[in-house]
């Protein structure tokens, strides 16, 4: 998806949401600032892994059971979150999409292995960006769901899970499995208002399908 397909998209999750344009950007700078000694790549360089198959793998409760029924296909793409429950059924993701919440040190285990990090910056995560992004020692593409730039991407997406499968519809993939999707029962997380994520599977929901 390109920025001015997503730009409205975006506009409309912040009006939704109460978000401000200028948080999102303000994080930015700090994710910036913190990696910039870091082996930061682009989205292209992360696209040669891309096979004509993609599985987005998502965080919800039925994880291990799409895993065991459905299983995985071609690249695997992997929200930040579900890292840790993926590879404890010994399936390394070669793509992680990160906002840098959830269980970190299975994502920086992934990124040691040498696994692609998409870490992205929003308005409410410029704690966590100081926190943790710069002890990621695999390539790392930045993103934004603000205005790119030379050196961070915008590809569209929301959640780490859309936002990776807007990634693989943007370097042309159209064989994209979703496992782990579940967008009326969210996974219980620590710290987050259900609602508030009810909502934004909401979102996630409709960029994927409209994609």
């Amino acid at each position: 998806m390109d920025f001015g397909t997503w730009e409205p998209i975006y506009q409309e999750i912040l009006e939704d949401f109460g978000f401000n344009r200028d948080e999102d950007e303000n994080s930015v700078r700090i994710l910036k600032a913190v990696t910039m000694s870091l082996d930061l790549q682009s989205g292209d360089d992360a696209a040669e892994l891309l096979s004509d198959k993609v599985t987005v793998v998502g965080n919800s409760p039925g994880l291990e059971d799409d895993i065991r029924d459905i299983g995985v296909q071609g690249t695997v793409l992997c929200s930040g979150s579900a890292v840790g429950r993926l590879m404890s059924t010994g399936i390394e993701p070669d793509m992680v999409f990160t906002d840098l919440d959830g269980d970190i040190e299975p994502q920086i285990e992934a990124s040691s292995k040498g696994k692609y990090t998409f870490i992205h910056a929003h308005g409410d995560n410029a704690e966590l960006i100081t926190r943790y992004a710069g002890l990621f020692k695999g390539p790392i593409v930045l993103t934004t769901q603000s205005t790119p730039e030379y050196t961070v991407f915008n590809y569209g997406g929301f959640t780490d899970g859309d936002r990776a499968y807007c990634f693989a519809r943007h370097y042309g993939v159209r064989d994209i499995r979703l496992i782990g999707f579940d967008y009326d029962h969210p996974m219980p997380k620590e710290g987050s208002d259900p609602a508030v994520k009810s909502k934004k599977l909401k979102w996630a929901k409709r960029i994927i399908e409209s994609s």
